[in-house]
């Protein structure tokens, strides 16, 4: 698209909604209705421009977000679309993140559902202009004014919609324009024409254009004031009056559609041209002087210093690594440079690109409020700034969600270790929701994403891509040992066998410590043990520390007080005294009330309400302790601590118990004794393992 569009002439609009709401068609009926694609793309047939990567025609849904730019009455738009499903929604923090509003879309069959609240919260968070779409109002047993009563209660907003629908389910054919007090009535291949408001639907619209009268003072006191005077508006101030409370969200408009039936897109178009903000509306970003705290301010115009942020890293088999990116201030041009602030590295930027789903469009360079791609940046991950040089500026990042699905990743053929590694690194530059991590108390390459099927496709593009099969199980839990006594302990190590011997011998008392990992403490009076080699026992025991007593686990918590001891002239060593300071460590643990310990995590499980008492039953039987729970609209979330053994298939269990409706989050928050009966399988499986080996 390479016409020129002024900054108050774009729209950046992210489609946000639960799973299956239809956003994507919603996307690809925009772009055929703009002219932005011949034919309208259908996810279900494989010809979507927006759902292109190979995966997503497979499982028929999104993984990835998609940009779209379309034109509509001398305006620029970029779609954002973004997965529905919980796995992905690390693409949906990305897209938001560079939006200047969200469109909302409810599935009327569906109404309201848990991630319908999820990505009202993180509109919220951004502090978005929010417009709600209800799709699918041609099917069975649907209902507009439901929805609408719906949305309001569960995000405590009035909702106001700004189109009412004609007719109902099979019969929803048009749309009537409240403000302008018309109808629009669509034929079977979208085309439309005006009409008469039905006779039996004009007091309702009288009833609801005073509804968006009213709305329309939420945000100017002399339009409140005018409306009170003279109890009326014209409709171009309603207009005006509307936009600004939309932008200021004291005002969330609704529009009715049926996106597969191209039934109200095109009113839908008009309303984001119409009440969402371009950059311009949005004003300046704020970000940081590099290296300082100092706050650093970029208009939206072409005359401010370059900013821009990078949201989304992919790998495209033509271009390579391709970066997209958001233009706040300034522009970047082909063929140039600048400086990735947040690595402090500069970049050549070689070609730009406008991009439309999978196809890539050159550019000569990319303006203020405008988003464009680039490839083969050397320094560039997901969430960077680039930035003028002599000018630079550190914009705030983008906040991805902690993963809580893991597994241990193994390669199939003997000799892909290397493969492995590379691959996921470069699949974790691609999706930061991503964490790959040797861990080194279990020896295991640990995958770890944000559910069954995000891992899956992350192993399916790790073999596509990389050419490396493999297997994967559930990764080893991460146990401790520690003590719960205190006990003193004799090590002495003596060795004579011709020429010099080896002798070290102390005396040292083991204690609980809840505070540190390890602390030691050197009590030593008189040259019992000489001080060159405390050092010695010290690292004696720092090793000793790797393998407990129990199941051969690190030991955490543990003061060690060296007290007394004896040497020999001759033949004391450092490495005498190595050896005496681990047997003392052994011994010492075994009388002291060894136990195992385990992660516990605190989970954050967000379902519809009639569903809490499954979970809470579940998370019991799971040894976890609830810590409260609290309503959020029509979703409850229940606050716990579980054990990490037992959540580690959680993210499966949950979609089952909740039809796929619930959603947790989870993250590290402590190591707990283990209980009795538990311990001892958890010792006989570390034995077994030992002896395998």
């Amino acid at each position: 698209m390479l016409k020129e569009y002024s900054t108050e002439n774009i729209r950046n609009v992210v489609l946000i909604s639960h799973s299956g709401s239809g956003k994507t068609t919603l996307g690809d009926a925009m772009l055929f209705l703009t002219g932005g694609n011949d034919r309208f793309g259908k996810v279900d047939d494989g010809t979507s421009v927006l759902d292109f990567d190979s995966e997503e025609i497979r499982r028929k849904t999104t993984i990835s977000a998609a940009v779209a730019p379309l034109e509509w009455k001398g305006n620029k738009v970029n779609i954002l679309d973004t997965p529905g499903y919980f796995d992905f929604v690390g693409e949906v923090r990305s897209a938001l993140r560079v939006s200047d509003g969200a469109l909302i879309l409810v599935d009327a069959t569906g109404g309201v559902e848990v991630g319908t609240e999820l990505v009202w919260q993180y509109a919220a968070e951004y502090e978005m202009p929010v417009m709600f779409a209800i799709n699918k109002l041609d099917r069975e047993n649907t209902d507009f004014s439901k929805i609408l009563e719906q949305i309001g209660a569960s995000f405590g907003i009035k909702p106001v919609p700004l189109y009412l629908p004609i007719g109902k389910e099979a019969n929803f054919k048009g749309l009537v324009n409240v403000i302008e007090e018309k109808a629009i009535v669509y034929s079977n291949d979208g085309k439309m024409k005006e009409e008469e408001v039905p006779a039996d639907m004009k007091d309702l619209v009288s009833q609801v254009k005073e509804q968006l009268k009213e709305a329309a003072c939420d945000a100017d006191d002399d339009l409140l004031l005018k409306y009170l005077e003279e109890g009326d508006l014209t409709d171009e101030e309603v207009v005006a009056g509307l936009k600004a409370a939309c932008i200021a969200r004291k005002v969330f408009l609704v529009i009715p559609i049926a996106a597969a039936n191209l039934v109200g897109v095109d009113v839908l178009l008009d309303a984001l041209v119409g009440y969402m903000p371009s950059p311009v509306d949005v004003g300046p970003v704020v970000g940081t002087v590099p290296g300082t705290e100092e706050e650093a301010i970029r208009y939206p115009k072409e005359s401010e210093p370059f900013s821009a942020l990078a949201f989304k890293t992919t790998a495209d088999p033509f271009v390579g690594k391709l970066t997209l990116f958001r233009v706040y201030s300034g522009k970047m041009e082909s063929n140039s440079s600048c400086l990735n602030s947040t690595r402090g590295r500069v970049e050549r930027i070689g070609q730009l690109y406008t991009v439309k789903g999978k196809h890539q469009e050159p550019v000569p360079y990319v303006s203020v409020g405008d988003i464009g791609a680039v490839g083969k940046l050397q320094e560039t991950l997901t969430g960077d700034t680039l930035c003028d040089e002599e000018k630079p500026i550190l914009l705030p990042g983008i906040t991805f969600p902690a993963p809580v699905y893991s597994v241990a990743v193994q390669p199939k053929t003997k000799g892909d270790e290397d493969k492995i590694s590379a691959g996921l690194t470069r699949l974790t530059e691609e999706d930061p929701t991503i964490t790959v991590e040797r861990n080194p108390e279990t020896g295991e390459t640990v995958l770890s994403g944000l559910g069954e099927v995000h891992v899956d496709v992350t192993t399916t593009k790790l073999k596509k891509k990389f050419g490396v099969d493999v297997d994967l199980t559930l990764p080893k839990i991460p146990y401790r040992e520690t003590i719960k006594g205190s006990a003193k302990a004799e090590g002495k190590h003596k060795k004579q066998s011709g020429g010099r011997g080896q002798y070290g011998h102390v005396w040292i008392e083991f204690e609980h410590c809840p505070d540190e990992e390890f602390v030691f403490e050197d009590k030593i009076f008189g040259g019992a043990v000489p001080k060159q080699y405390i050092p010695a026992v010290e690292k004696g025991l720092r090793e000793a520390l790797l393998e407990g007593v129990l199941a051969g686990y690190p030991v955490v918590n543990v003061k060690a007080t060296l007290y007394d001891g004896s040497y020999h002239t001759v033949d004391s060593s450092e490495m005498a005294f190595k050896i005496a300071a681990s047997l003392a460590f052994k011994k010492g643990c075994q009388e002291a009330q060894p136990v195992i310990l385990e992660p516990i995590m605190r989970v954050e499980v967000l379902v519809p309400e009639q569903f809490m008492g499954d979970i809470m039953g579940d998370l019991n039987k799971k040894r976890g302790k609830i810590l409260g729970m609290e309503s959020r609209g029509q979703i409850q979330v229940i606050k716990a601590l579980v054990p990490l053994a037992e959540m580690q298939r959680y993210a499966i269990d949950l979609r089952s118990m909740t039809q796929g409706r619930g959603m947790f989050t989870m993250e590290f928050d402590h190591y707990e004794e283990v209980p009795a009966n538990i311990a001892q399988s958890v010792i006989e499986e570390a034995l077994k393992e030992k002896e395998n080996k």
